[in-house]
């Protein structure tokens, strides 16, 4: 299945037609992103981190991101890109770790080449060391060992303030190393930086933006450079779960009950559908004795 995924995924990396990725951090967030449409669920270590109310700064253990990306593998059928941060370490590290991702059914994994532990790349302030070129390119490699996921290589160039030709030097070794796609970040307010990247990239292998920072780079504009395989909505799932929860909790509090908010929740009935009740029911009704 997991091979048939990254298949799936590898063939819509069309830089004519983007893919879109939905950002989740749970099981119920990627099935909400699979049902609204998206073509790929990204498992996000900063909305996990964020899920778990801690720093996305590699203090979330990754048993924990592993699980929940094998949860939202099984309850819905969109590929899931995991992000594994820095890999949790050198080389050895990722050699252990890929494979477990590539057995929980994950598509493909995000790897940056950021020092462990990592600091969130749009922090203000944070740390943004990047490791040897060499010495990502055999991560990368070591990454490869699991002969099923797809390997995204993702400088954090930009992020750190080392220019475009750094940026350029770096994904060029990735892709000779082995990998798929390269991710390309920048935590500027304009799409300037990434516009310039991607017209001077070779297009040697297919780019991945996430335009959290530059929103208003459209879906359509991206396509036009004809350059980039996939988008990814970074961490919108969890901010829109905030805000939403925030609206909702302040409104109980304020009217002194919770009849003011029914009609702008999601029912029982809905939530029972997303456990997937339905399907339990017609278990009962076939072996329960």
């Amino acid at each position: 299945m997991a091979n048939d995924l990254a298949a799936r995924l590898r063939a819509r990396l069309d830089p004519t037609r983007p893919a879109l990725a939905m950002a989740a951090h749970n099981a119920i967030s990627a099935k909400l992103a699979a049902e609204a449409g998206f073509d790929a669920i990204w498992g996000s270590g900063f909305e996990l981190s964020a899920a778990h109310a801690v720093p996305d700064a590699s203090i979330l253990s990754w048993d924990t991101h592993l699980a929940a990306m094998r949860a939202m593998v099984e309850v819905q059928a969109a590929p899931v890109i995991a992000d594994i941060d820095t890999g949790q370490g050198n080389a050895v590290n990722v050699a252990y770790l890929v494979p477990r991702y590539a057995a929980a059914g994950v598509a493909a994994v995000v790897m940056e080449d950021k020092t462990f532990p990592k600091d969130s790349s749009l922090r203000p302030g944070g740390r943004q060391e990047l490791v040897p070129i060499a010495e990502f390119q055999g991560k990368i490699e070591a990454a490869r060992i699991a002969a099923g996921p797809l390997v995204i290589a993702r400088t954090e160039a930009l992020i750190a303030g080392l220019g475009q030709d750094e940026a350029i030097k770096r994904g060029e070794a990735y892709a000779e190393a082995g990998a798929d796609a390269v991710l390309i970040h920048s935590k500027q307010k304009t799409p300037d930086e990434i516009l310039a990247f991607c017209r001077a990239w070779s297009g040697r292998v297919p780019l991945v933006l996430v335009p959290t920072s530059y929103p208003q780079l459209s879906f359509a504009d991206v396509a036009a450079l004809g350059k980039v395989g996939l988008i990814i909505c970074g961490n919108h799932a969890i901010r829109a779960a905030v805000a939403a929860m925030r609206r909702c909790f302040a409104r109980i509090i304020a009217d002194g009950g919770i009849a003011g908010v029914e009609g702008s929740i999601a029912s029982v009935a809905d939530i029972f559908a997303l456990q997937g009740d339905g399907a339990m029911r017609e278990i009962e009704k076939r072996y329960l004795r």
